[in-house]
This record gives structure tokens, C-alpha cells and sequence, in this order.
């Protein structure tokens, strides 16, 4: 695959800068093709575009937006499979994990269907006051690599169902899932720079983006030293900052969980995605007299695991997603082992017989000192921290104790007690006895973990602007 153009004003055109990347697969190197990368003339070329489009689609009807949106979803539900299968290839999703994106993506566009036709707009919650909620303009939407297309659309979808025009700035490291889902976008009959797309890294492209005085928003998911980069590229023009970063979530088992079935879900829900969630709850705190047997119990889920190629139905853990990431979670395990953590199982190394991809084994180790680096620090990779605790409050100050604050998980018998600790814990995001996914609850951290919430109302809402119109009390609203 070839894709030397980017998507802005409704059309194909070719990229301004003269760079590109070479893009293989995660799982053996493959080439699987090349992507051209904007730069600041071609990030200027779509905000322009965006702009000018704004006017008439921030005063278009709801059921504009919902024709619209409704083609959209059509036209990613046409290419779901595909996509899925691209993911595979692009990131190394292991195969239900790449079919379960792709159905996350549809999902984002369900929720803009559901909501918009019913959400009010303007409210009276005053007689002398109308307040309005109005489109807040153009939307850059910058997106990393671990889960490109449901990131991508989480933010366009109700973007554009608020009456916003969007940039869509996928991961320079994973471009080509962006280029396919403008494909499927071209093919909805949107209005021209209603949805736009382009490659870019962020130094360039990116950057440009954030500054440029006629972007009103950008909303980001990333690590935190990008999401610093953007805030202070934003500033100057004094334009909203939604962010979405990095996580070192607490598991705290409480005393009382059963811990023959908790222990290996821990284990799974760190190392889903070869451990390359932002939520990932990487760091597992139980009762100091139960360690032995979570250690036990961790290092048997682990070394279940199936590494393989992400294609292969039967892999339950695929490589990471590129050679940087490789790199980097490499040295991190290296260094804890250096500075003397216990290591349980796994380590620095490729696993026996896939010495051609991205692979590392599940790396666990316990029982670490909360102020180790690998108990502070994301790692974004297959390695578990265990700690332990002495009681409920020691529990809590461990959780607590972090610069993050996006997700936390809670195991317990006693759902009252999970919930006193869940709501003692700073995190934006906290789930009890691991329920499943909903869009029904919004998604967003503390700290350094970034501000604003994704999906439902909340992160509809992120992209509207109140107005408040105050008048004479007797005087009807048109």
C-alpha cells in the first residue's frame, strides 16, 4: 500500500512535504507499504479547509448531521472486517482484539446516532437565561498507535455530530489504518472538509496544528510528554486541550476476592494488547500474607499465554506494536532487573522461536517496591507489578501513590467494600470486579493522566461551547 495523499476538503490531494515512511508489520517485518508525512504547509492547507467548512455545517440541522452521520457508519461498517484484519497487520492486534475494535469504532457512531436527536441544545434553567450549547469550531483530533481507529473515531464521531469540523492526525507510527478509514469516509458523501485527514509526525505536522490560530480544539490521546508538547503548543492562541494519556493503574485485591479467578484475570487485563492500553492495570496490589499464592497463581497465567503471530486464532498474545515500543519496554525490564526487583517470570529477551517480530515474553515481578521505577512509571508493555499491602488504608496510599490517575480496578466478595475503597481512590475510571465494557460510563483520568472525558454525553459535550443568553424574563425564546 502506497498512500502519498491525505484527505482535506471532500477530496484526494497529494502531500505538500516531500517525507515518508516505510510501515511493516509488527509480527515479521513484512513491508506492508508507505505513507507520506504532512508538514506545516499541509497542516495548514486542512486547517483552512476545516475552517472554511465550518460556517454552514455548524448551522446545519440535526437531521443533516444525522444523514450524514448514518452514511458514515455505513461506510465503516462496510470495511469493519477489513479493517480488522489490516489492524492485525499494522499494529499486531492479536485477531479478536482487532474484530473487537473495529466493533468499538461502529459503536462510537451508534452513540452519536442515539444521542444527538434527543440532546437539548437550548435549556431555560432561568426565566431570564437561555443557555446554548454551540459547536466549539474546528477539531484537531491526534491519535496514537495502540488503538488507532476506535481513537480516531471517539473523537470525530461526536465531533461532527456537534456541528465541529475535524482534522483527523493518526500516529506517524501506525498511518495507514488512517488512510483506510478515510477511504471508507470519501466513499459517505460528507461535506467537503467536514472530516478531513492527514499524516504527520508531531514535530512537524503536529505541531503546526496545535498552534495554528484557527483550531479551536485539540483533543489528543497520548503519552504525557505529548500531551505536554501539544498544551504548550496550544497556549499561545488559548485554544481547548482535551487529553487522554498515559495510566499505571491499580488491581487491588481486597482480602476476601477469590483470588483463583482474579489473579489470572489481573494477569490478562495487563497484558491485553501485549500491555499496550493507556487503562492497563499494570500494577497488582494484594494482602502481604496472600503474596506466595498470587505469585503462584500470576506466574501460571503467564506462562499459559500463547505468543505467536497475531494472525493465528489460537495467540493470546502478539508482538508489540513497533520497533521503538520494542526497544523501549526491553531496557525498562533490563533495568528493573538491574535494580534488583524480584523478577517472577518472563524478563528481557525474545521468546524461544519468534525471533523475527516484536515479541517479548510476559514479564512479572513481585513483590516490587511501590517507588521502584517499574511500579511508577508506564510501561506500555507485557510486564505486572505485584505489591503488597498491609490493610485497607495501606492499599489505598499504594493506589494513590502515583503521578497518574486514569482507570483503578477493585476485586471483592463485598461490593460495599469495593466501593468505599473504589471511591477513595484518585482515578477517573474505576472497575469492580472487572464488568464488561460500556459506553455508558465516561472515560478520563486525573492527574497527569489528562482532563476532559471520552464517550456518551461527556465527551459529546467536550466539543460544545454554553452560551448564555440573559434577557428580559418575559421576553419567549424563538
Amino acid at each position: 500500500m502506497q498512500a502519498d495523499q491525505f484527505y482535506i476538503g471532500g477530496k484526494w490531494v497529494e502531500a505538500l512535504g516531500s517525507e515518508r515512511v516505510e510501515v511493516r508489520s509488527p509480527g515479521d517485518g513484512t513491508l506492508l507499504g508507505t505513507a507520506a508525512l504532512g508538514n506545516a504547509a499541509d497542516a495548514d492547507r486542512a486547517v483552512e479547509t476545516a475552517a472554511a467548512a465550518y460556517g454552514a455545517w455548524s448551522h446545519s440541522s440535526v437531521d443533516d448531521r444525522l444523514a450524514v452521520l448514518r452514511r458514515m457508519r455505513d461506510a465503516f461498517a462496510e470495511i469493519a472486517d477489513v479493517m480488522a484484519e489490516h489492524l492485525t497487520r499494522e499494529i499486531g492486534l492479536t485477531t479478536g482484539m482487532a474484530r473487537g475494535q473495529s466493533a468499538l469504532a461502529l459503536d462510537h457512531f451508534a452513540v452519536a446516532l442515539d444521542l444527538l436527536p434527543r440532546y437539548a441544545f437550548s435549556t431555560r434553567p432561568d426565566p431570564m437565561v437561555e443557555l446554548v450549547k454551540e459547536p466549539i469550531g474546528v477539531v484537531v483530533a491526534i491519535t496514537s498507535w495502540n488503538a488507532p481507529v476506535s481513537q480516531m473515531l471517539c473523537k470525530a464521531a461526536p465531533a461532527i455530530a456537534a456541528g465541529c469540523t475535524v482534522i483527523v492526525k493518526p500516529s506517524e507510527r501506525a498511518p495507514l489504518c488512517g488512510i483506510l478509514l478515510a477511504e471508507a469516509m470519501a466513499k459517505a458523501d460528507i461535506p467537503p472538509g467536514v472530516f478531513n485527514l492527514l499524516n504527520g509526525t508531531g514535530a512537524d505536522c503536529g505541531r503546526r496544528l496545535c498552534e495554528h490560530p484557527l483550531v479551536d480544539m485539540i483533543s489528543v490521546t497520548g503519552s504525557v510528554a505529548g500531551g505536554a508538547a501539544i498544551a504548550q503548543a496550544a497556549a499561545p492562541t488559548i485554544k481547548r486541550v482535551h487529553q487522554e494519556l498515559g495510566g499505571k493503574s491499580a488491581n487491588l485485591l481486597l482480602p476476601d476476592s477469590d483470588f483463583a479467578q482474579a489473579v489470572p484475570r489481573a494477569v490478562q487485563l495487563c497484558m491485553m494488547n501485549a500491555g499496550q492500553v493507556c487503562a492497563a492495570p499494570s500494577r497488582l496490589l494484594v494482602p502481604e500474607d496472600r503474596f506466595e499464592d498470587v505469585a503462584r497463581l500470576a506466574v501460571q497465567a503467564a506462562e499459559a499465554m500463547v505468543l505467536g503471530p497475531p494472525s493465528d486464532a489460537a495467540t493470546t498474545l502478539g508482538p508489540l506494536a513497533n520497533r521503538m515500543q520494542f526497544d523501549r519496554v526491553e531496557a525498562i525490564i533490563a533495568e528493573a532487573v538491574s535494580e534488583g526487583q524480584p523478577l517472577l517470570t518472563g524478563g528481557p529477551g525474545r521468546p524461544e522461536g519468534l525471533k523475527a517480530g516484536f515479541y517479548l515474553r510476559p514479564t512479572i515481578f513481585g513483590p516490587v517496591d511501590p517507588q521502584a521505577s517499574i511500579a511508577q512509571e508506564e510501561v506500555f508493555g507485557p510486564v505486572l507489578s505485584i505489591l503488597t499491602y498491609r490493610d485497607e488504608e495501606d492499599a489505598v496510599r499504594i493506589a494513590n501513590d502515583s503521578r497518574f490517575g486514569l482507570a483503578a480496578y477493585v476485586e471483592s466478595a463485598d461490593g460495599g467494600a469495593a466501593r468505599r475503597v473504589a471511591r477513595q481512590i484518585r482515578a477517573g475510571y474505576v472497575r469492580i470486579n472487572s464488568p464488561g465494557w460500556t459506553n455508558a460510563a465516561p472515560f478520563g483520568g486525573f492527574r497527569q493522566s489528562g482532563n476532559g472525558k471520552q464517550y456518551g454525553v461527556w465527551g459529546f459535550e467536550e466539543f460544545l461551547e454554553i452560551k448564555a443568553i440573559v434577557s428580559d424574563a418575559e421576553e419567549e425564546v424563538a
